[in-house]
């Protein structure tokens, strides 16, 4: 079991996603800003500002955050400028991590980062030292339960996806930046459930990580994501279902 889908089962699972919903306002509320600033402020013209605004939706977020987000990322209202960074390294038994974040101080983060990835067996690399390993784009997770695989292809592949990969317990369905939309819309028009999806940073290998690193590297990504200016976490790691239990348990 790798990658995100299965991070996602876990917070899922563990509750993360739910006792943490005001990180992910504030995160969100930090997109749409950004967002806007580099597009404009009009969703139809603007697809980064159109997903964010997506995402407000999906989380419940009140529309008077999302406009107030908006007219700050537009200058129309006061607010924080803050700068897009990437930090790249490595976490326990060498596993790629690939984290974004949106920071109005990148001092005070990149210590932060810094000293997550030190206490949780990981460190901080160089520019460049893992970007190769991840491609940004669309992906679609869905249990297998849900559909059978020749629907699911059917649906996706003609909406434009790249493919469709068998990951355990779900289908992930990988599109461009481009397609994404296009695609998830299309297959919640079939009438399909979705478990997880997102525009981010795919692993395009995987790192083994067993036992105590695998106990380790969960908790480093859990840890970033927690962290108010880190906006998405990427990791290459290959997880068995058994040390997935045991975090899932802990």
């Amino acid at each position: 079991m790798s990658g995100h889908s299965k991070w996602s089962s876990i917070k899922h699972k563990k509750g993360i996603a739910d006792a943490k919903r005001g990180k992910i306002f504030t995160k969100i509320i930090r997109e749409i800003a950004v967002a806007a600033r580099a597009g404009g402020g009009d969703i139809d013209k603007n697809p980064r500002l159109r997903k964010a605004v997506q995402d407000a939706k999906n989380a419940n977020m009140p529309a008077d955050n999302v406009k107030r987000a908006i007219l700050k990322g537009t200058g129309q209202l006061e607010g924080a400028t803050y700068e897009e960074i990437i930090y790249e390294g490595y976490g326990p038994g060498g596993v790629a991590i690939y984290v974004t974040a949106l920071s109005d101080n990148k001092n005070r983060t990149v210590s932060e980062v810094r000293h997550i990835f030190a206490k949780n067996g990981g460190q901080i690399g160089t520019q460049g030292c893992v970007a190769f390993r991840f491609k940004r784009g669309g992906y679609i997770d869905i249990d297998k339960e849900k559909v059978e695989e020749d629907k699911l292809m059917d649906v996706a592949l003609t909406a434009g996806a790249e493919d469709i990969r068998d990951d355990g317990d779900t289908w992930e369905v990988v599109t461009t930046p481009e397609k994404y939309e296009a695609v998830l819309e299309a297959i919640k028009g079939a009438g399909i459930e979705v478990a997880d999806s997102n525009v981010g940073y795919i692993p395009q290998d995987t790192t083994k990580v067993d036992g105590k690193q695998a106990q380790q590297a969960l908790k480093l990504v859990e840890e970033l994501e927690d962290h108010d200016d880190v906006q998405t976490v990427a990791a290459n790691f290959d997880i068995s279902a058994e040390d997935i239990a045991k975090y899932e348990s802990s």
